[in-house]
């Protein structure tokens, strides 16, 4: 049986099933192949079979048994600048001789070392990267793969990276909720309570993530019930609000920041008092 490893087979074929009715190029068929499997796009799914096909993968995605090569300095210099997650987070990449360390706005550094000449890992959380490189060699973004998610970032200039972690930091300063943000967080938490949440009103990454896990996420909503009371509590990490809600049956701790369309961009959820 094939799976995501056979992708490029898969669109070959796909292609010559077609190509008596109808004109299918080799990247539109790539493209379809990647959303029949769930991806978001075919970058997505290149380095989802990257990081599948290296040797030190193992079925559980431990880390601690990964093995870690050395890359040229030449090679490390492709992948360092910054990545944008979304409105609100942005991944830096810098060198530290002949190794790489990542920082997502608001959190720690992370050392990474190489597996593979576009595939890394972390050894302090189980997560992994794979850049996506332009033909000159830049990487042009990156993919981060954790908790079963695979989350594409693209490149953006210095410019661009400074004013988020700006913008990011004045919330901090301010810690004043984000207009839109209360309401958003009742249409979803509703939405997900029902099973029917309205994906128009999501950013592509959290949609695509919502629909992954909705099956959780709707358990754990309806079972804490509708909400009675929303609390505005501080703005976190990344620069999103926070807010404790009193559900019909328990406490949640929502998490909730938009872009700059109004559109959710980020969202979590975690057990309260």
């Amino acid at each position: 049986m094939r799976d995501f490893r056979d992708a490029k087979a898969m669109a070959q074929t796909l292609r010559d099933v077609l190509q008596p009715k109808t004109a299918l190029t080799r990247s539109e068929s790539l493209e379809a192949i990647a959303k029949i499997f769930g991806f978001q796009d075919w970058n997505v799914l290149a380095a989802k079979i990257q990081t599948d096909a290296s040797p030190s993968r193992r079925a559980d995605g431990d880390n601690a048994e990964r093995q870690e090569i050395r890359l040229e300095g030449k090679t490390l210099d492709r992948y360092v600048g910054f990545y944008r997650l979304s409105e609100g987070a942005v991944m830096t990449i810098s060198r530290d001789g002949d190794q790489l360390i990542s920082r997502l706005t608001g959190q720690p550094s992370v050392r990474l070392y190489a597996e593979s000449k576009t595939g890394f890992f972390a050894k302090v959380v189980n997560a992994q990267i794979s850049f996506i490189a332009h033909t000159s060699g830049m990487a042009e973004a990156l993919v981060l793969h954790q908790n079963g998610r695979d989350i594409q970032m693209k490149r953006i200039d210095e410019a661009e990276a400074r004013r988020i972690e700006d913008l990011v930091a004045e919330r901090l300063r301010s810690q004043l909720p984000s207009p839109g943000t209360e309401p958003a967080l009742r249409r979803l938490a509703e939405g997900l309570r029902t099973g029917r949440p309205n994906y128009e009103e999501m950013g592509p990454a959290l949609a695509e993530a919502t629909r992954q896990q909705l099956s959780s996420l709707h358990r754990d909503v309806s079972e804490a019930g509708a909400i009675r009371s929303i609390r505005f509590v501080g703005v976190g990490n990344g620069g999103v609000d926070v807010y404790v809600v009193q559900h019909e049956h328990r406490f949640l701790y929502w998490r909730i920041g938009l872009d700059s369309d109004g559109k959710i961009s980020t969202a979590w959820i975690s057990p309260g008092l």
